[in-house]
């Protein structure tokens, strides 16, 4: 799930400099933030109802397979076939065997992350099946070769003028005199293009935003539309979902449906929220002659059994990447894995092991606005912080980091020492601050002083001030 896992660093320092990353990103806080932030206001019993998806999220989880077991028997009843995969290999291969079934050539696809971490695309593609997404976001990465870089806003990395220099480049029919005026002209020319894929597909393929073991239905959200022609255009559908996908009951779903937008685009629902169940009846109009749901474990049962259990409540709203300041400075390729900002931050090294994912726990300043804003409550800082333990007890943290973290750790142990050593160092540093009062450069700080002030300190402790207010109150 990891690309140059050792490599944070040089993807972060390269996102800072990428000047058209840094233009796309300006606009969260201005758009998706905001949106949430008037959705919420809209909704008087949001954060009640924050708890309520919580609960329903922790007592799912800790029922998980009484539930998996009730939604395969009622999709079964209900005409779809099940199928159980333990990991990405298992995966691939029931999916590719049902498109070879169905004698796919060209297979349509809606945004599914959970097809990401196994890389079903290029497992599709080299046995000659054409696979073509049709969320508007995952085709434009698909076509530049990119993996998505948000949860819900795949292509929230590019500009306008980036997208369109990409469908010239790739829309051989174009001509070389037309001109896209905004974004509505992009995307009726997508719209143009995939119209023709829909018609033609003989597999579609989806992911899955809740499995309701109730009715045995799969729920999908989406804002194009394209995730209902996926799923009823073809003669068959096949959803994949994770198995921590699961919900209890219709009105469960209905619960976390009414934070899960809010949260994620600040809509008090998405303009598609489809339930499907089963392939096409007798008397139904439309729909595929055959549905298949294969439902995947991919490390999720480790991490059920392990201290990070909390993670399996997310909901794939993208909140937390939203609000995240190292996600909106960096993106989400620099996190090198499938998920991005505080939620990736904490399931890659769960995935793909804390040696090789060590520097993502490391990614935050644990301002704690992820957890503010998430819709099921996770407490990504608490996890956080574990995963820099783990990574520090099993010795993956850079060695210079180690010294300096072992170093503060025997001053702050010992009081006294403690006290001369910071009164020396704040001292010295407000004279080094001058009557400035900050630093525009700070030894071992530059990469903080490239680009921001450091305020210099008062030249007294908290300590010395806190014991000087304590002697004029008690005088």
């Amino acid at each position: 799930m990891i690309e140059e896992p050792s490599n944070f660093t040089e993807r972060s320092f390269r996102a800072l400099a990428d000047q058209g990353l840094q233009a796309a990103l300006a606009g969260l806080p201005g758009g998706l933030v905001k949106q949430r932030s008037m959705a919420k206001a809209r909704l008087p019993e949001f954060e009640a109802m924050r708890v309520v998806a919580r609960d329903i999220r922790d007592h799912t989880i800790a029922n998980l397979d009484a539930y998996l077991d009730v939604f395969a028997e009622r999709a079964m009843a209900a005409g779809s076939h099940v199928h159980w995969a333990r990991d990405g290999l298992e995966a691939r291969a029931i999916i590719l065997e049902i498109c070879k079934a169905a004698g796919a050539r060209l297979v349509t696809k809606g945004k599914s992350m959970v097809s990401e971490e196994i890389a079903l695309n290029d497992h599709l593609v080299a046995a000659g099946i054409e696979v073509v997404e049709t969320d508007l976001g995952e085709y434009i990465v698909q076509l530049r070769g990119e993996r998505p870089s948000h949860i819900i806003a795949p292509a929230i990395h590019l500009t306008e003028p980036q997208v369109e220099a990409e469908f010239r480049r790739k829309h051989a029919h174009l001509p070389i005199d037309r001109r896209f005026a905004d974004a509505a002209d992009l995307v009726a020319e997508a719209r143009a293009v995939l119209r023709e894929k829909f018609l033609a597909a003989d597999v579609g393929i989806t992911g899955a935003n809740f499995l309701v073991a109730e009715t045995g239905s799969v729920v999908l959200v989406t804002n194009e539309g394209n995730g209902d022609l996926t799923a009823q255009l073809p003669r068959v559908h096949i959803a994949l979902a994770s198995i921590d996908k699961v919900v209890p009951t219709l009105e469960d779903t209905a619960a976390l449906l009414r934070v899960l937008a809010r949260s994620g685009t600040g809509q008090d629902i998405t303009a598609y929220t489809s339930y499907l169940t089963g392939p096409r009846h007798q008397r139904d109009p439309d729909g595929p002659l055959a549905s298949h749901i294969v439902i995947l474990d991919n490390g999720r049962s480790n991490l059920l059994a392990s201290e990070f259990r909390d993670a399996l409540r997310c909901i794939r709203c993208g909140a937390c990447m939203n609000h995240c300041p190292v996600y909106n400075a960096i993106g989400g390729h620099a996190y090198g894995g499938v998920y991005a900002g505080p939620i990736g931050a904490v399931l890659t090294p769960a995935f793909s092991g804390i040696a090789a994912a060590h520097d993502l726990p490391s990614a935050s300043t644990l301002c704690g606005r992820c957890e503010d804003v998430c819709p099921v409550k996770i407490p990504l800082p608490k996890l956080l912080r574990r995963w820099r333990e783990a990574g520090f007890a099993a010795g993956a943290t850079p060695s210079r980091r180690r010294l300096a973290l072992w170093a503060w750790a025997y001053v702050a142990k010992r009081p006294k020492l403690y006290r001369v050593v910071t009164r020396l160092a704040v001292a010295a540093l407000s004279a080094l601050g001058g009557t400035r009062g900050a630093f525009g450069y700070l030894p071992f700080a530059g990469a903080w002083t490239r680009s921001r002030d450091f305020p210099a300190p008062p030249g007294r402790t908290f300590q010395q001030l806190f014991a000087e207010q304590l002697r004029r109150v008690t005088r």
